[in-house]
């Protein structure tokens, strides 16, 4: 990120550059925010590259926008929605050529993980600690991630917009331009793929 951050320096330093006395510092925006902005970003697309120039994009998105920064969220807030666009737009423009095989494999999983009466083969293993404390867990993040990473592009997408950002059905309709029907068959292969790397690198083992 260091070229892009050294021109928000230089234009933020601008004596030229007109200044909203309750925008956010440009200078602290990455040492304040960056990290969470990457992990967030992280959770929504699978190349680290990519989620690294999302960043890049809503910071320099923001330096362009600070004059109507109101004050009425925090920084971090702003930016994040800020961002929020950039993966939209991201995940529209990838989705739409997303490969029907890369989806098919998530068939197959599916299938192994039934029996012939349409009942799970096996139940849901051990969590690992409390299960209530998941979230303030670092350990668990950093799977789910590495889980969310391995799933196609469509997959992930739907489960983040639907799961993370609890958008509504409608909107994330038209973000991968698919049915109502195709949205539900896209969440059940998603989540039957992530319980598969959960199992493998979250819960304890029933043996």
């Amino acid at each position: 990120m260091p070229g892009n951050l050294d021109y928000i320096a230089r234009v933020s330093d601008d004596p030229h550059t007109p200044v909203n006395q309750s925008a956010p510092d440009p200078e602290q925006w990455l040492a304040d925010h960056g990290d969470a902005l990457f992990r967030y970003a992280l959770l929504h697309v699978a190349d680290r590259s990519v989620a690294e120039d999302l960043v890049q994009e809503t910071l320099l998105g923001a330096l362009k926008a600070r004059e109507s920064f109101a004050g009425r969220s925090s920084t971090r807030t702003w930016l994040t929605g800020i961002l929020k666009h950039k993966i939209c737009d991201h995940v529209r423009r990838k989705t739409r050529r997303q490969p029907e095989e890369d989806l098919a494999a998530a068939d197959e999983l599916i299938a192994d993980q039934f029996n012939q009466h349409g009942l799970w083969s096996g139940g849901p293993r051990k969590w690992r600690g409390d299960p209530s404390s998941a979230f303030d867990n670092a350990e668990f993040w950093d799977v789910l991630t590495r889980c969310l990473e391995a799933l196609p592009e469509r997959l992930r997408a739907a489960f983040a917009q639907r799961e993370i950002e609890a958008t509504p059905t409608e909107e994330i309709c038209k973000l991968l331009d698919v049915t109502a029907t195709n949205l539900w068959t896209l969440l059940h292969r998603a989540r039957t793929r992530l319980r598969a790397c959960l199992e493998r690198n979250w819960f304890r083992s029933t043996d």
